[in-house]
């Protein structure tokens, strides 16, 4: 067999893969067990219940700290994600959606952190609990606002559309707002989390076996490549976690409003 069948061969063993996001229980609390993740998700809330309780429990009229970052991030969720879709009721719905926003970035930004070292959301479980918070939140507020039956009508009828549509359009519009929806919403925020970390992870194994543990000539270049790759993965996911973050929120904000107002 050739040598760099022999290097495949010798890695192959070694290549992460769905191990990456098993995790045996750390401890039980009666029947339930608790496992990495399920910590991680209570360190990331921590985190921001502290920080906000920090920065706003006694404001001041000029700035200063923490409240003067946690001024400008709430400003961020409220100018960039909250108002676009929610407009003047974009108040009301802050202390959802600054939760909500920070929850998910933090989470996501576990993946980065040492000894943490995985990101939060890319256990399914924790995006869709997440979705259906919002999808739950929609249909209170859409049939408080609009009613039961006209939430179903505006929802899946749009306006000024020739009849004959409706046929083909009702049905769609029906499976993409009340079935679909929270899958949909869940799944995104899942897959680039879990997809990322799996790049990420791979490409350090790659440079971490052929850099220490299987050093030749020939699998050096291939360990200097896998250490280059890792960083850069490392930066673009940086920016992927901020990114589902803000669309993850930008979302749940459109989702509400179209509970709110007939015309979305």
């Amino acid at each position: 067999m050739s040598a760099p069948h022999l290097l495949a061969k010798d890695f192959q063993d070694e290549a992460p893969g769905l191990g990456l996001f098993q995790w045996k229980p750390l401890f039980h609390i009666g029947p339930f067990a608790v496992a990495k993740p399920i910590v991680l998700c209570l360190i990331v809330a921590i985190i921001i219940v502290a920080f906000f309780w920090a920065a706003f429990a006694k404001p001041k009229l000029v700035p200063r700290g923490a409240q003067n970052v946690g001024e400008v991030l709430y400003m961020f969720v409220r100018d960039e994600i909250a108002r676009p879709f929610l407009g003047k009721d974009a108040e009301k719905w802050m202390r959802l959606l600054v939760p909500l926003f920070f929850f998910v970035w933090l989470g996501n930004l576990m993946s980065v952190i040492p000894i943490a070292q995985f990101p939060v959301n890319s256990r399914i479980a924790f995006p869709m609990v997440l979705a259906l918070l919002v999808y739950g939140t929609f249909w209170v507020v859409g049939v408080k606002h609009q009613g039961f039956f006209g939430l179903l009508k505006n929802a899946t009828m749009p306006p000024d559309l020739p009849w004959p549509l409706y046929i083909l359009v009702i049905p769609i519009e029906f499976a993409s707002t009340f079935l679909l929806r929270p899958f949909t919403h869940a799944v995104r925020l899942f897959a680039n989390m879990f997809a990322g970390h799996l790049l990420v992870a791979l490409f350090a194994t790659v440079g971490f076996h052929f850099l220490f543990e299987k050093l030749t000539p020939l699998g050096a270049p291939v360990g200097i490549l896998g250490v280059i790759l890792t960083i850069f993965m490392t930066a673009f996911e940086l920016f992927v976690q901020a990114v589902q973050a803000y669309v993850f929120a930008l979302l749940a904000a459109f989702y509400i409003s179209a509970g709110l107002y007939a015309d979305h």
